[in-house]
């Protein structure tokens, strides 16, 4: 490790003459528009025009510059590529799961960007299954994605759907699994796809072409002359589809949802001609989510519905209702909303209810017991919650599509303990460990601490941090540290294990997380505090968790480095205009920055479905409040941080402009002389590189680029 490190800012790469390379400029071409009285000018709007071999000349004018720049690291970059590459089992196996008599499973191969999914039967000696070779099916495509992957009843047939484009445009095809033959039947843009336990039907929802919103469910029979049926259309542009199947395998289900609001509907899965019923119609800020159980005591006519809703409390409460009549008059509480604790989900199995919960910005499997002939007075009190060893860390549920077990998948990790994979004995307690992600290279967790501290904010909310460093590292201010932050949608960012980030953190660099408002790690409430009328509370609470893991000496201003990704790219770009002194260096990925602009145009894929995030700029209130802290719209002439801010060409979620005109705005204001990069990843989408190897390629460049600006260049 290198506690030492430089902080003087290194100098730019030069040619053989002595010159810096000269970082492109984008021509102004102001364009105005007047709303609410208010004057807004964009001048570089023009770098819209993804068609325009202007602006792609320019975007890869940005590549060659932020080449030139990183040119000498690129030994660096290589070393560490290497060395992250060391740490990683190249040919593996994922821990197998059980469906209806197979075991299904992922291999990865040493030199292969992708997995190979396979299954084998529940037999002793049964031969392996090819199901996809994604590998294969990649050739060709600069990128590849695996969407749906549902095998019918009869485990003869497999629906999946890839996109190789990145944009999230997603093609639906159907395999016989028996003769490995494609069906003809080819479906365009779907997003969600379930079968029917008869008659070989498939349901599957789709999208609209531009703005890309999950809008209409079709019914498919194999093999059917007759086109597919619309079975049902949403109209209403801030609601999207999802169909799946209940884990009892009873029924189809259909959520429609915006941001605030859902409405489910169900089919009989054995009656797929059928029409859908609605649970509850709905009612504008009520959200509600639904399981199915067969058949409970005093309940024999198809069973119960669970249905986890927000009535009684933000951080909801469970409710059952009979299949029979599962209007909302007849819905019951079975478990009561507890304010403290976020009933995240609620999942029904034959003997068992799990449910994920959260408090404390913890995450929390609580196991409830089913009796098909008594119903229990408390849940709650006959529940237990499975037991985790460290005080921070991340759980969640695996591959669990059986509904008859004893034994509940789930994985667990932290900073410092790899991704584990555990199966719970429901009738125990005992949890099996089945599987432990390899690091190799002599990985001693005893190395590294990891510990959860809080900030105060100026309204006085306590904001959790939790950080993770090697233990002789030393906390004097002279470590540099990695701070990451996202806070909206209600997403939790989790406390999980990386073996890339060793890389950094065998270097001295400590790593962070504000778990900030807007996000999820406090339930309901949390993500509401970080959203609308009140996002600023989301930067705050970020330069909070800043100044206060510099006041307890982890780090210095001087050696602080801030990293974010979409919304956490909003986050970037507001907190560097707020405090840019507090920060040395930013990382931004696919960053949200041109929250106005993006907000304003309806036609855009996530715009309207939005509005109940970031509120609708048309009105004059919202638009004001957008204003006032929108990254682009606030670049003044001043000082910024050093900066790297990476997008992709074909990026759905975030347009690749948005941080194109970002850049070429905040190169015309800034008055430093700290490098100012954008790359931009031509042939992939929001997520960046599909592969394996090219993935931990951009890993490598985000490290050499932070580490040589710390002046680590070993």
């Amino acid at each position: 490790m290198n506690p030492d490190a430089d902080i003087a800012t290194p100098s730019l790469t030069r040619d053989s003459r002595g010159h810096a390379p000269e970082p492109p400029k984008a021509r102004p071409e102001p364009r105005e528009r007047i709303l609410h009285g208010d004057r807004l000018v964009d001048h570089y709007a023009w770098l819209r025009e993804k068609e325009n071999p202007e602006v792609i000349a320019h975007l890869n004018a940005e590549n060659a510059y932020t080449d030139a720049v990183l040119h000498d690291t690129a030994p660096f970059q290589e070393k560490l590529y290497q060395e992250m590459l060391g740490r990683i089992l190249q040919t593996d196996l994922s821990v197998p799961y059980l469906l209806r008599g197979y075991h299904y499973f992922t291999r990865t191969d040493e030199g292969k960007q992708y997995p190979v999914h396979c299954r084998r039967r529940d037999l002793e000696n049964a031969p392996e299954e090819l199901l996809l070779d994604l590998n294969r099916l990649a050739e060709g495509h600069s990128y590849l994605g695996l969407g749906a992957f549902a095998v019918s009843d009869d485990n003869s047939l497999l629906a999946y759907s890839l996109d190789n484009t990145g944009f999230r445009r997603y093609t639906l095809e159907i395999k016989d699994l028996g003769s490995g033959r494609l069906f003809p039947d080819r479906v365009e843009r779907v997003t969600s796809a379930a079968w029917a336990a008869a008659d070989r039907t498939l349901f599957y929802t789709v999208e609209e072409e531009t703005t890309k919103r999950s809008y209409r469910l079709y019914r498919h029979v194999l093999g059917a002359s007759e086109p597919d049926a619309l079975v049902y259309e949403e109209r209403d542009e801030r609601f999207h589809l999802e169909v799946e199947r209940t884990r009892s395998g009873s029924f189809l289900l259909l959520t429609v949802s915006s941001h605030t609001t859902s409405e489910v509907r169900f089919l009989p899965a054995d009656e797929p001609a059928a029409e859908f019923r609605t649970i509850a119609p709905r009612e504008d800020e009520h959200e509600y989510y639904v399981d199915h159980q067969p058949e409970t005591a005093g309940e024999r006519r198809g069973g119960i519905f669970y249905i986890r809703t927000n009535t009684g409390g933000r951080t909801f409460r469970l409710m059952t209702a009979s299949v029979a009549d599962p209007g909302r008059h007849s819905w019951r509480e079975f478990i009561p909303n507890r304010p403290e604790v976020m009933l995240a989900s609620a999942q029904a199995f034959a003997s068992h209810l799990v449910l994920y919960e959260r408090e404390s910005a913890l995450p929390y499997l609580r196991i409830v017991p089913q009796n098909a002939s008594v119903v229990p007075k408390d849940p709650l009190a006959s529940s237990h919650r499975v037991q985790f060893r460290e005080s921070v860390y991340n759980a969640s549920l695996g591959a669990n599509p059986e509904f008859v077990t004893d034994h509940l998948r789930f994985h667990y990790e932290s900073f410092i303990t790899p991704r584990s994979v555990f199966d719970y004995n429901l009738r125990t307690g005992e949890q099996i460990l089945r599987k432990q992600q390899p690091v190799l290279g002599g990985y001693d967790p005893s190395q590294y601490v990891s510990e959860r501290l809080y900030a105060e904010a100026p309204d006085r909310t306590r904001v959790p941090i939790s950080i993770v460093y090697r233990r002789d590292t030393p906390r004097d201010r002279t470590a540099p540290l990695l701070l990451y932050g996202y806070g909206s949608y209600g997403i939790s960012v989790p406390v999980s294990f990386s073996s890339n980030r060793l890389s950094l953190l065998d270097r001295g660099v400590m790593y962070a997380v504000a778990h900030v408002r807007g996000g999820g790690e406090l339930g309901k409430p949390w993500h509401d505090a970080g959203r609308m009328h009140k996002k600023r509370s989301t930067f705050t609470d970020f330069i909070a968790a800043a100044e206060r893991l510099i006041a307890a000496r982890y780090t210095s201003a001087q050696k602080l480095t801030i990293e974010g990704g979409s919304a956490g790219g909003l986050l970037m770009g507001a907190v560097a205009n707020l405090r840019p002194d507090l920060f040395r260096m930013v990382i931004s990925h696919v960053p949200f920055v041109d929250v106005l602009n993006t907000m304003l145009d309806a036609s855009l894929p996530l715009t309207v479905g939005e509005y109940e995030e970031w509120g609708n700029p048309q009105i004059a209130v919202d638009y004001l409040y957008m204003k006032g802290y929108c990254p682009y719209s606030n670049l003044e002439r001043k000082a910024y941080p050093t900066m790297l801010v990476k997008t992709s060409l074909h990026d759905s979620q975030v347009m690749y402009w948005e941080p194109a005109k970002y850049v070429a705005k905040l190169r015309s204001l800034k008055t430093d002389g700290n490098p100012l990069l954008l790359k931009v990843n031509m042939g992939a989408g929001h997520g960046g590189a599909s592969g394996r190897y090219d993935y931990l390629r951009e890993i490598a460049l985000d490290y050499a680029f932070l580490l040589t600006q710390l002046g680590i260049r070993r």
